[in-house]
């Protein structure tokens, strides 16, 4: 049973709104100026006067429309007795006594005429949020196209334009993965407190601010407020330490970039000595997962949240954005993260805009070495010529909305055909065979470029083959030249092969990234429990929550039992965090899914079979609670139980080659060669990338005949 099921989406639509009674505003007590007391929320509006020019930036942006309540003067939509259809579903668009409402199909697949509570964001689209008596709010996958009518605008679209999304459907909109709750709320509003029940199984979801306000960046402004209202009646500021600020974001000395006449590239004139502002940006920009109920201001990212990795489906092998992945991940790829650059040396923070055209570019790249026809090869006023089109190419999300690469990559069409990443040559030059973009690449560099080593063949092994990988990924887990990312990456592949990969693993275990640290104590958490007693303890006490209690997690069952006293002690801890950080999700059949491995394999099979069905009652439709469920039945020796949990969920995910793996098996412990047979067959079929089915099968396939 898998040890930890990452939450499939990662915060897939991160888009925002909130539930049944928010508390938003409330007034705050009157400041007092002689002493810091524990930070308080107080509202943009005590901000306002100040910081005029930040606010003014702000206004219209879309932190500030992120989500509102939905009024003619926010509502983009044409609700005027519109209508669309998608597989047969008929939505009807309209507006009555001042309220806007959609009918479409509910949970029970009939018709309904649903109230639109919030609006949810303003360019490209605009989506729709309804609530219901849970406390849930969902957003309608049929949205609103804001760009202008000549781009293409102006118009109702289907987030699933080429598939039916049947009510009983995980996607369809009130389903798990359009919820707001969970989905967009922590991204889309200021200080969200999600408040899942899990008796009552509602939710009771607050916020402060419905949009994303100053405080949603900033943290909790009352202490800077007291240290204002101090300064200006000239008394003490003593108590009020970095300006009362929840967090600095800016370091205590801004760099200066210098430009480098012989390279044409400036540099910092200082090293970058903090992340805090990239990871303030990171906690909604970044493909990633709750761990903490409460956010810290000014903690690292991974106290509070999971980092997605460049995972297949997640990202291409080069680390080229796949899913909807935003920026966070791809710049911590970068040579510009690398070099020292942040998120305000590109945008402005509060309008959250970069310059125009190659302006944030030329800042710090020479305009007469780099904007220039020697550098790009194409005419100077043609589409070629923006530094984006080669260096952050963009991919389509939410049909219409372009999102740039932040890893400004360069373009290398080589490793297209070497690996099948995509270039940005070959996307503008569609009509065009790959060998064209090679020539002319070759043509204007050479082959120096080409013959440079790249990491993406290293991971795009990892993936094919990573027992065969597997010295080429420990040398990428322990080169320090590398992304930390990256090298985490590559120690999740290694998972595949411990033994080769051991040494390395074991090193990165004290790397100095977090992200690198924890995929190593994931890799080796399927490791011999006396490796893991051995390695692991002392990352229990890691000051980085993530880290931590995944190290709990690692320990738990046969490692902990052999360690001493006060170490087993600090692993019952983490372990415990880690049992909460599952908590937080208690909405979500993942997280339930994980708890259910953790009690299978700490003996408790009555409560693990309890979180399995809770998982089913959350998506009935997915595989995986039907796989954990059988191997929970199985434990408790009901193999029939467990044969007939699995056809059941072959019943609703007739496709899963996890279930059709699982039932082969149980096959083969029936005795019932032929039956197990032609059903880990089926599950090689279905995945054939699948190294342990496709050996499975071939060992199965020998033996029985």
């Amino acid at each position: 049973m898998s040890r930890t099921i990452h939450n499939s989406l990662f915060l897939a639509l991160a888009l925002a709104a909130t539930a049944c009674g928010p508390r938003e505003g409330q007034a705050p007590a009157a400041p007092s100026y002689d002493e810091a007391a524990p930070p308080r929320f107080i509202g943009r509006q005590a901000c306002e006067g100040c910081h005029e020019t930040a606010t003014a930036n702000w206004r219209g942006s879309h932190h500030d429309r992120a989500m509102e309540q939905a009024t003619d003067a926010t509502v983009l939509g044409d609700f005027g007795g519109a209508t669309f259809t998608h597989f047969g579903v008929t939505s009807t668009f309209s507006k009555k006594d001042g309220k806007f409402f959609a009918r479409t199909d509910g949970p029970d697949g009939k018709l309904h005429d649903y109230e639109i509570a919030y609006t949810f964001g303003i360019d490209p689209l605009q989506q729709y949020l309804i609530r219901f008596p849970d406390g849930r709010l969902q957003a309608l996958n049929v949205c609103w196209d804001t760009r202008p009518k000549e781009n293409g605008g102006q118009r109702w679209f289907h987030l699933y334009p080429k598939e039916a999304i049947p009510f009983d459907d995980v996607l369809h909109w009130t389903g798990i993965y359009q919820n707001w709750n969970f989905m967009c709320s922590e991204c889309h509003s200021t200080d969200v407190k999600k408040r899942y029940d899990a008796v009552k199984r509602a939710y009771d979801t607050t916020w402060f601010e419905m949009d994303v306000s100053c405080e949603a960046c900033h943290g909790p402004g009352s202490n800077h407020d007291a240290w204002a209202h101090a300064r200006r009646a000239k008394s003490s500021t003593a108590n009020y330490a970095d300006l009362g600020l929840a967090v600095r974001l800016r370091e205590p000395e801004p760099a200066t970039w210098v430009m480098d006449p012989k390279t044409g590239i400036a540099k910092r004139d200082r090293p970058r000595i903090s992340r805090t502002e990239i990871e303030t940006c990171g906690r909604c920009h970044a493909r990633r997962a709750v761990v903490a109920a409460e956010y810290a201001y000014g903690r690292p990212l991974m106290d509070s949240h999971r980092v997605a990795l460049l995972t297949p489906g997640l990202y291409h092998a080069d680390g080229q954005i796949l899913d909807e992945d935003y920026e966070y991940g791809s710049f911590l790829q970068s040579k510009m993260y690398a070099a020292g650059v942040t998120c305000t040396d590109c945008h402005e923070p509060h309008a959250a805009k970069p310059l125009p055209g190659n302006g944030a570019c030329v800042k710090c790249h020479l305009p007469a070495t780099f904007d220039a026809v020697e550098h790009h090869h194409h005419k100077m006023d043609g589409r070629g010529a923006a530094c984006g089109a080669c260096h952050m190419p963009t991919t389509n999300y939410m049909v219409v909305h372009a999102r740039h690469d932040h890893g400004f990559k360069v373009p290398r069409p080589d490793l297209t055909g070497s690996i099948g990443t995509p270039n940005a040559c070959s996307n503008c030059h569609a009509d065009k065979p790959l060998s064209w973009s090679i020539a002319a690449y070759r043509k204007w560099w050479g082959d120096k470029r080409t013959r440079e080593p790249h990491w993406s063949l290293t991971i795009a092994a990892g993936r094919a083959d990573p027992v065969a990988a597997a010295p080429a990924l420990a040398a990428l887990i322990a080169d320090p030249a590398q992304p930390a990312i990256v090298r985490a990456t590559a120690a999740d592949l290694a998972e595949a092969s411990l033994q080769q990969a051991l040494p390395s693993l074991i090193d990165a275990l004290s790397d100095p990234d977090p992200l690198v640290r924890d995929a190593a104590i994931q890799a080796l958490s399927e490791s011999d429990p006396r490796i893991r007693a051995k390695v692991l303890p002392p990352l229990t006490e890691d000051p980085v929550r993530t880290v931590r209690i995944d190290a709990g997690r690692a320990l738990a069952g046969a490692a902990a039992a052999s360690l001493p006293p006060p170490e087993r002690r600090r692993a019952a801890d983490a372990l415990a965090e880690w049992r909460a950080s599952q908590n937080v999700d208690a909405d979500r059949p993942e997280a339930r899914l994980n708890l259910c491995a953790l009690d299978a394999e700490l003996g408790d099979l009555a409560n693990a079979e309890v979180e399995c069905h809770e998982a089913l009652r959350l998506a009935p439709k997915i595989p995986g609670p039907y796989v954990n469920l059988a191997d929970v039945q199985r434990a408790e020796e009901r193999e029939d139980a467990a044969r007939a949990t699995l056809r059941l969920g072959l019943k609703v995910a007739p496709d899963s080659a996890a279930i059709w793996h699982a039932l082969g098996l149980a096959l083969v412990r029936d005795h019932r060669p032929v039956e197990a047979l032609e059903a880990l067959k089926k599950a090689a079929e279905l995945e054939p990338n699948n190294r342990r089915f496709v050996q499975v099968y071939e060992m199965a396939r020998k033996e029985y005949h």
